[in-house]
């Protein structure tokens, strides 16, 4: 009967195989009729169609979406009656590779007439909302102040005297504008939204809570928007929503009567909508646009236990009790919040090759349940105490992300609204991949790790760079620890690891993985092991301005990195630390702080001079290791190998391949901006008479008595500028200045200069200088020291 049976299957995939493997293919075009079959001659015209009849039928369905622009009026919603069983998919694609956009915005119909001073108005008819506007395809600002410039350092600009009472007296109803501000700390962004003003004439706010250590806002970087009388520039609109009237100062040159004015709509586009028992399963979207979704800085409210962050549960694209989904070759630009989110319950999904950039929020976050989490706190300064804390190792449900990727994304241009967000941020989560992926031009991290639950996760051949460009202390890859052990009183911390040693690792149960990536920083470090940190395995990096910081942890293996232009940073390790840094080079003595103990091992490893190689080992390190001229095989082209016979590898040290990091499509290879190489001063390197750059001057160490004696210095000591560089008009530096000490460390040698620059951990540090028998101070931001 069995060998009956076997035969008739056989007979039957040779003679009829659509029996087997049945395939169906539906059509839908934007000029469609859903009341068509859905074919290529005569398709459907709207997405929900497709997928009503997709549910009816079994096997593998094709939704192919003909070439134009899809306007959703909601969310396409999938469920697991969408599902497909394994072994079949659902996919939804554009028809032989032709342009399909995926949009929330409404096109208005608008009538102009001019109003004064170069603003137009228009009535608007149709019942939609207003939060940002595009035309032809461009985003336009709100009526703001200061005007926006794309220059700007913060925000796109910032101003001292935004909440100044002479400026409030001059908005007549300023409710429903936004104060948009950074944490005082600069760990973030905040944003209020105005509802009036009190009898006093100040304002009304609310808001605030969008970091989860709540300061307050800066007094100095913040910027107004949404205000009738700050309409006074080009690419500047406002919406007066009791008079339905839209007021538009259009740029010169511009057709008002053929220009096309869109306003989002939606949150998201796409919501995949299931449960752990409930899945929806086997759906890949592929070759799709997304574009335009509202802005979501007002709904970021939830805090991911004690982390900085907060967030908004949501994105364009939404993965909720997902399996076996994928999101493949998708374009997502122009999106208010976050891009690609998965919530709680996923398993087996993927993001790959896909371009995400000028989003508002971050590119692809995977956030669990903080219900699975044991033992949890939501802010800094919380803590459970360890006679009431689960001691259960790992999570206590299933409902989180787990054994997901994001593989070979081009990401850039990201946090535009909210400066508290990454590429790729992981929470709650575990077994994640992030590989292969380029990722800049971002205000914080690359890449986030917000704290250890639940580990796992492998970060490889990933090119991260531009990073931290609006806000400060933080890196290119940056992670917390703050998980159940961890307390914020260092002294009691500190207790704790030392009686419970085990408590560090009950959450983060499996190691976080970094190797084979390529890290800049100019704003901060390269690779930031924040507060509690644990577990990690970090190799074979390459790291070209920033450095590597390991603040206190447990079990953190550091070894076969390059260090360029930069060191190692270890603060405050706990005595019990079991940590290990070995193999690695590294262009600067060490720059240790609240270090006791050295953890497991830190030797066989790499210095530029003896001189920090004897530092260390007046310290207890690094009897083994050695120092050399680092001199690699092409730095300005990005090759950072060492020679053969080079003394490097008689420690352990293996070179790196420098030609994988990053995306590897040829598509994005080719749209992907290239990373800077560093071509600064090597401390240990730099002689006392060589002259390098610094801060848009030529710079040396005052060696001579001429030198001194033209300086009107007291005595030989401090860096000597003695020339401004061509086209460079430094906002400080004068030809023979003396540069006396920055970030409140002396500089009497280039080596001095280079870890003065090294120590900082904010965005800016105070430098003194000597001039015509004067000293001066000034506070520098840190995009200046280069």
């Amino acid at each position: 009967m069995n060998t009956f049976k076997i035969v008739i299957i056989i007979v039957a995939a040779l003679f009829c195989p659509a029996l087997l493997f049945s395939q169906t293919n539906y059509f839908v075009s934007p000029h469609g009729n859903d009341t068509s079959p859905g074919t290529a001659t005569k398709p459907f015209a709207t997405i929900s169609r497709a997928m009503g009849k997709a549910r009816s039928q079994s096997g593998k369905i094709n939704v192919y979406l003909m070439r134009g622009a899809y306007r959703l009026d909601k969310p396409v919603v999938f469920t697991s009656a969408d599902s497909r069983q394994n072994g079949s998919t659902l996919t939804l694609t554009s028809y032989k590779k032709q342009k399909v956009i995926i949009s929330g915005g409404a096109v208005l119909q608008l009538k102009w007439v001019p109003y004064q001073n170069g603003i137009w108005k228009a009535s608007v008819e149709q019942n939609v909302q207003f939060d940002e506007l595009f035309v032809n395809g461009q985003l336009q600002h709100m009526a703001r102040y200061p005007n926006y410039n794309p220059s700007a350092h913060y925000l796109g600009g910032t101003a001292d005297d935004v909440l100044s009472p002479e400026r409030i007296a001059r908005w007549k109803s300023p409710g429903g504008g936004y104060v948009h501000a950074l944490h005082p700390s600069q760990w973030r962004d905040v944003h209020y939204r105005i509802t009036g003003k009190n009898n006093k004439g100040g304002l009304v706010l609310e808001g605030g809570w969008q970091n989860n250590r709540r300061m307050g806002m800066s007094e100095k970087y913040r910027f107004v928007e949404n205000i009738f009388e700050e309409l006074d520039t080009a690419n500047e609109w406002y919406f007066d929503k009791q008079a339905k009237t839209l007021y538009y100062f259009p740029p010169a040159g511009l057709n008002l009567r053929t220009a096309k004015f869109e306003v989002p709509q939606l949150v998201s586009l796409f919501e995949f909508r299931g449960t752990e028992g409930k899945s929806v399963k086997n759906i890949t979207i592929s070759g799709l646009v997304f574009t335009q979704t509202v802005r979501t800085f007002m709904q970021n409210k939830e805090p991911l236990l004690r982390s900085d962050w907060t967030i908004y549960r949501g994105g364009a694209i939404i993965y909720d009790g997902a399996v076996n989904c994928r999101l493949v070759n998708c374009t997502l630009v122009n999106v208010g919040g976050n891009a690609v989110f998965f919530s709680k319950y996923n398993r087996n999904c993927a993001v790959s090759g896909c371009q995400i950039s000028n989003a508002g929020a971050s590119a692809v976050c995977f956030i669990g349940d903080p219900g699975a989490v044991r033992s949890p706190s939501f802010e800094y300064n919380k803590f459970v105490p360890i006679a009431k804390m689960d001691r259960t190792p790992g999570p206590k449900t299933n409902n989180y992300p787990k054994d997901c990727s994001v593989y070979d994304n081009l990401m850039f241009n990201l946090g535009l609204v909210e400066k508290q967000s990454a590429g790729v941020e992981l929470s709650m989560c575990q077994n994640i991949t992030v590989s292969h992926n380029t990722i800049y031009d971002v205000p914080r991290a690359g890449i986030n790790v917000s704290e250890g639950t639940w580990g796992g996760h492998i970060i490889e051949y990933n090119d991260v760079f531009n990073t931290v460009k609006e806000t400060g202390d933080h890196g290119s890859f940056n992670s917390w620890g703050r998980d159940r052990y961890w307390h914020p009183d260092k002294r009691r911390l500190d207790s704790i690891v030392a009686a419970y040693p085990d408590l560090a690792l009950l959450d983060v149960t499996r190691p976080i993985i970094l190797r084979n990536n390529r890290f800049r920083c100019d704003h901060g470090w390269d690779i930031d092991l924040d507060d509690g940190s644990s577990n990690y395995i970090i190799y074979n990096n390459l790291c070209l301005n920033g450095g590597i910081k390991l603040r206190e942890g447990v079990n953190r293996v550091v070894e076969n990195n390059i260090i360029i232009n930069n060191t190692f940073h270890p603060h405050v390790w706990f005595k019990n630390s079991n940590d290990i840094f070995r193999h690695n080079i590294v262009c600067a003595g060490y720059l240790p702080i609240g270090i006791s103990v050295w953890g497991k091992e830190v030797d066989y490893n790499v210095f530029p001079d003896s001189a920090s190689l004897s530092e260390a080992r007046a310290r207890g390190t690094d009897i083994h290791s050695i120092y050399m001229p680092q001199v690699f095989e092409n730095p300005v082209k990005g090759d950072f190998r060492f020679k053969p016979g080079a003394a490097a590898f008689s420690v352990g040290f293996k070179n790196i391949a420098m030609d994988s990091f990053g995306v590897v499509s040829p598509k994005l290879k080719a749209l992907a901006k290239k990373v800077n190489f560093p071509l600064g001063v090597v401390p240990g390197q730099a002689a006392d008479s060589e002259i390098v750059d610094f801060m848009g001057a030529k710079v040396k160490k005052l060696t001579t008595l001429g030198e001194r004696s033209a300086t009107g210095m007291d005595d030989i000591r401090g860096i000597l500028v003695t020339s401004i560089l061509p086209g460079q008009a430094t906002f400080f530096f004068q030809a023979n200045d003396v540069i006396i000490s920055l970030n409140g460390k002396p500089t009497n040698s280039l080596k001095d200069l280079q870890k003065a620059r090294m120590s900082i951990i904010g965005t800016s540090a105070e430098i003194v200088i000597f001039r015509n028998q004067q000293t001066y101070t000034k506070r520098v931001e840190l995009d200046d020291l280069k």
